[in-house]
Order: structure tokens, then C-alpha cells, then sequence
């Protein structure tokens, strides 16, 4: 099975709709959405629509569950809770049904992937892991993890190799996967890369070969970025798509 794995949309149709044309010359099985549909962009219900159609699964995100009323924001920084409101208020009520029910992890067993937001470790909490310090948490859960665990969350391409007593980082490029080994990879953001790259995040997994590969596409930022302006967002959420932080 070959799957198509991406993260963090966050209300950007622009990259999204690039990262699925894209998509169109994978051969891609089946598609898999680790959550943040919405948040940050100025297309929510839009992005929920295509996400709700295509994913096979979708996981829940935090900034999902902030919309959706699964979680308290009231600690989230001014602009990002208006942001949060602007959208439950936008989300049709379809879209809200949705979100309501998405659930925070997903084994996909014939092919031994875990599905995450953030850390696996505890679910609800939305944890990064973007360093191995972060990932070596995992190790009590070892037996848990799928051969690939793939996340969200951080924005950022990141990938760890975990025995049962070390954890390693590695270049987050393409590879394929040891059977003695476990992994974690963080997927990258389709809708806000915070890498300083500012094209759009996408990968794919090969369940057969235990291949793994990291695409980036570039996409239509200035309509993005006019976009979060024309919902009257912090107009930092639309400068930070040009530069990729």
C-alpha cells in the first residue's frame, strides 16, 4: 500500500490544493490527515470539505479540538485564540460534527503505523516532539509505538530512530525502515512550514518496501496570505507563509 500522509493544513486551500495535485502522480493507496485542519488560514470549511472527502483517516489536532470545544485555549496567546473563535464561528455545521469526533491516535494494523497529532505519550496533552529528548520519552511505551509512528504538530520534517534503550535522530530525507527498529516522524505542515522553507509539506509511506519520502511543493502564497487578511486574522498568520516560521 502506498499512503499519503499530511499534517497541519490550517485553513490554507492554496496549499492544500497544490499538495494534492501533487499527490496525483503518487499512485497514493489511501490518505492520511494527522489533524489542524483548521487554525491560522482563511479557508476552514473549505479545507475541512476536502479533508472530510479524501482522508481516510484524520486525527484529531489541538487546534481542531480548540474549535471544535473538546479542549480549554483560554492559555493560547491573544491572536491564535481569536483565530480559534473566528473559526468555530465559520465552520458550517457539518464541518463542526466533524471535528467533534475525530479521535487522537489511530493504529492502521496491516501495515503497523501509528497515527498521532503530537506525542503519543499523552494524547490529550498535544506534546512536541521536534528533539530526541522528546522522542526518548516514548521509550517506556516502546511496545506501543507502531514500526512508524507519524506525527504532526511541530511543523517541522523530523525523523528518530528508537531501539529499546536509545533513540537517534536522523536527516529527514528519504529512507527505509530496519525491522528492528521502531520509528517516529514528524510529517511537516502542508498550510505552515516553520522550517524556513516556505513551500508546502507532504510525504508517503510504502507499506510494502517500508519506504519513506518527503516532498515539498510550492503553492500560491500571495492569495493565502490575502485570504487570512480578508478574515480579518493577525496579519502575522499571513506574513509568516513567505518566509516558512
Amino acid at each position: 500500500m502506498r499512503y499519503g500522509i499530511f499534517s497541519d493544513t490550517h485553513a490554507n486551500l492554496e496549499a492544500l490544493s497544490a499538495v494534492l495535485q501533487a499527490y496525483r502522480s503518487e499512485n497514493i493507496d489511501t490518505y492520511f490527515c494527522l489533524g489542524d485542519t483548521v487554525g491560522y488560514g482563511g479557508s476552514p470549511n473549505e479545507c475541512a470539505d476536502i479533508v472530510r472527502e479524501l482522508a481516510k483517516v484524520t486525527i484529531l489536532g489541538n487546534h481542531d479540538a480548540a474549535v471544535s470545544g473538546r479542549m480549554d485555549y483560554s492559555y493560547y496567546y491573544e491572536a491564535a485564540r481569536q483565530a480559534l473563535d473566528i473559526h468555530a464561528s465559520m465552520v458550517s455545521d457539518e464541518n463542526m460534527a466533524w471535528l467533534k469526533q475525530l479521535p487522537y491516535q489511530h493504529l492502521v494494523e496491516e501495515s503497523d503505523v501509528l497515527l498521532c497529532h503530537g506525542s503519543p505519550v499523552r494524547l490529550e496533552e498535544f506534546e512536541y516532539i521536534f528533539h530526541p529528548d522528546q522522542a526518548r520519552e516514548c521509550l517506556p511505551i516502546y511496545d506501543k509505538l507502531g514500526h512508524i509512528t507519524l506525527i504532526g504538530h511541530s511543523h517541522l520534517c523530523k525523523v528518530f530512530v528508537l531501539t529499546r534503550t536509545g533513540v537517534e535522530e536522523i536527516s529527514a530525507t528519504d529512507f527505509q525502515l530496519e525491522p528492528d527498529k521502531k520509528y517516529i516522524v514528524s510529517v511537516g505542515s502542508v498550510g505552515q512550514p516553520r522550517d524556513f522553507d516556505n513551500r508546502a509539506s507532504y510525504t508517503m509511506y510504502d507499506s510494502d518496501t517500508k519506504t519513506f519520502s518527503f516532498r515539498r511543493i510550492e503553492y500560491d502564497i500571495e492569495l493565502a496570505a490575502e485570504k487570512v487578511l480578508r478574515a480579518r486574522l493577525e496579519k502575522n498568520f499571513a506574513h509568516r507563509l513567505y518566509i516558512g516560521v
